[in-house]
Parts: structure tokens; C-alpha cells; sequence
């Protein structure tokens, strides 16, 4: 799908939005319930370059979904927000915490229009998504700030995006948190310590390979001390990498973790059309009922806080509970 609007639409959106901007604060509660604050403060974005943005943001568009995942563990809930991979609406795993917040874009690009008439304060993105190409448009909605470049490791991301909501001190408590939390559940871990843990999605009768390099799931999984196949080592080459049915022996490990784009369920069903191939089912995890469908929509995702508490959780129900 692609966003397309008439210009003079576009031209009296962006009007009314920097009309809005030249305002002042209003002093109205935010989507998060938080009282408006006054002020700007700097900071300086992913390309070195400095931003003046609110100093308390009240109305928040986040057009990737790492920036919506790290808002909304902060407690920021987005205005507007861009839909997850593969899905009309927001990630999965972020839509009971997202609430309300309009979709005013797509991986591929933002519809200028809609999130102009959100009127926002402060728009968050990524170079994960196709909005990075159009980032002159953006500041002419609102201060505009590019968290974090293509594969950069998640816990960086968060922390730029906690910056420039002016709660980088919440998100160092958040991540003080999480990493004492890992400590737990590695040292719980029992048999399974060090255990190969393969990661793959799968999608039209074969799987592809996720969670490579520093994101959210390999950097968790790294954390925990677990292993991952050789072919699931190093930096990925794209946002997965499709493996061959006449292959399936590289995505073997003593654990696997299947997922699909969607939810669990989705996975659910990913695991059934897997099993019916032939040399699926004579993979040493899948003999030993090491097999652990996952909700895809946070495990296959661009990454986030959330998403990388979502894969911890996944990993301590199945390793510290079975050997």
C-alpha cells in the first residue's frame, strides 16, 4: 500500500500545523496524561545534527516501530503512530498499550496529509522505514528527530528516543531494570545454559532467518549466554534471510523458536504448514518437543524495549522450565 494526497491538500495540512507551532503551549494534557510543560531544549539526532524540540511533548507521532515501542515504555503513548510490519494496525504487541493512536504510516512511507492534521509536536523516526527519505517534509510539520540509524543496536535507539522526549533518565531505570532481570533468568536457565537457540519466521511454505547481529533478539539472546547456529551468526544482510527446504538442517539448533509476521496465533499456524514438510519434522529440536511458537509480530519486529522484553519472557517460560 502507498500514501498519496493531493499537494494543495498537503500545502493547507502543513499550513495549519506551522501555524499551530508558532502558538506557543497550550498547557493541555497530553495522550499520556501528562501536563503540558514549556520551553524547548536540543538534542542532537542520529546525523549529528542539533534539534530543538519541546521540552515535554504532548503531542507525539513515532513513524517506526522501534520509536513506538520506546514511547510507549515510557509511558508516552504517540498521537500518531506508523502500522507494524506486514499488519494494517500497530505491531501486535504494542496495540494494548498504543490505544487510539492513528496510523499515519506504513514501513514504506507516511501519508504527509494525515499526520499534518494530527498537528504533533514532536515526530519520531528511524532509518528502518521509508519515511527517512522525506525528512525535510517532516520538519515542516514539527521538530523532527532521526533516533537512530539502519542496524543500530536496539538499547542505543532507545536511549536517543528517550532523549528526545526529554526522559532519558527513565529510560536508563528502564534498562537498569531489564538487565537485572536478564541476570535472573540467565542464571536460571539450568541444562539450557549455553543452549544453540535457532530463530526463524515462517512464511510461504518455507523460513527465513531472524534476529541476527545486535538487534533486539540477538542482543537478548547473546545477554543470556545462549547460542545461536552458524548460519545465524553475524550481521543480517536484509530484515530476514530465506533459507531453502533442501536446508532445513541449518536452521537446527537445541531449541527453536518459529513465528510468523502476526500474533501467536499466526505462529500457531506457521508451526502446522512447517510441519508438514517432510524434513522438518526430523530436526533434532522438533524430536526433542524444543519447539516454541512465538508471537512474531514482537520477535520479528524493528525492535524496541518491549519487543526485547517480549523475547525475554518467551526464552524464561521455555529454557527455565524444561531441560
Amino acid at each position: 500500500m502507498r500514501y498519496r494526497r493531493p499537494a494543495a491538500l498537503l500545502a493547507v495540512a502543513l499550513a495549519g500545523a506551522l501555524t499551530l507551532a508558532g502558538c506557543g503551549d497550550g498547557g493541555k494534557d497530553g495522550a499520556d496524561g501528562k501536563a503540558g510543560g514549556s520551553g524547548t531544549r536540543t538534542v542532537t539526532d542520529a546525523n549529528g545534527e542539533k534539534v530543538k524540540v519541546p521540552a515535554a511533548p504532548q503531542k507525539v507521532v513515532t513513524l517506526s516501530e522501534p520509536t513506538l515501542d520506546a514511547a510507549l515504555a515510557l509511558g508516552t503513548r504517540p498521537i500518531g503512530a506508523t502500522s507494524g510490519r506486514g499488519q494494517s494496525g500497530v505491531s501486535g504487541y504494542l496495540a494494548p498499550k498504543a490505544g487510539s493512536a492513528e496510523i499515519v504510516a506504513n514501513t514504506a512511507e507516511p501519508d504527509l496529509d494525515k499526520l499534518a492534521a494530527l498537528r504533533p509536536d514532536l515526530i519520531l523516526l528511524d532509518e528502518t522505514v521509508g519515511a527517512k527519505r522525506v525528512q525535510d517534509k517532516l520538519r515542516r510539520i514539527a521538530p523532527t528527530v532521526l533516533t537512530a540509524k539502519l542496524n543500530a543496536p536496539w538499547r542505543d535507539a532507545f536511549t536517543a528516543t528517550a532523549d528526545a522526549l526529554g526522559r532519558k533518565a527513565d529510560g536508563a531505570k528502564w534498562l537498569t531494570s531489564f538487565d537485572s532481570r536478564l541476570k535472573t533468568v540467565k542464571d536460571g536457565l539450568g541444562p539450557n545454559a549455553g543452549a544453540v537457540t535457532s530463530v526463524i519466521r515462517w512464511q510461504n511454505g518455507a523460513p527465513s532467518i531472524v534476529g541476527k547481529g545486535k538487534g533486539h533478539v540477538g542482543d537478548t539472546l547473546a545477554a543470556l549466554g545462549l547460542k545461536r547456529p552458524q548460519g545465524q551468526q553475524g550481521e543480517s544482510s536484509g530484515h530476514s534471510e530465506p533459507v531453502s527446504l533442501e536446508r532445513l538442517d541449518t536452521i537446527d539448533g537445541d531449541w527453536l523458536f518459529i513465528g510468523a509476521l502476526g500474533d501467536r496465533a499466526a505462529g500457531d499456524k506457521a508451526l502446522e504448514e512447517a510441519t508438514a514438510v517432510p524434513n522438518f519434522t526430523k530436526l533434532k529440536a522438533v524430536e526433542k518437543h524444543h519447539v516454541v511458537v512465538i508471537d512474531g509480530s514482537a520477535w520479528n519486529s524493528s525492535g524496541g524495549p518491549l519487543a526485547a522484553q517480549a523475547v525475554l519472557t518467551d526464552v524464561e517460560k521455555a529454557l527455565t522450565k524444561k531441560s
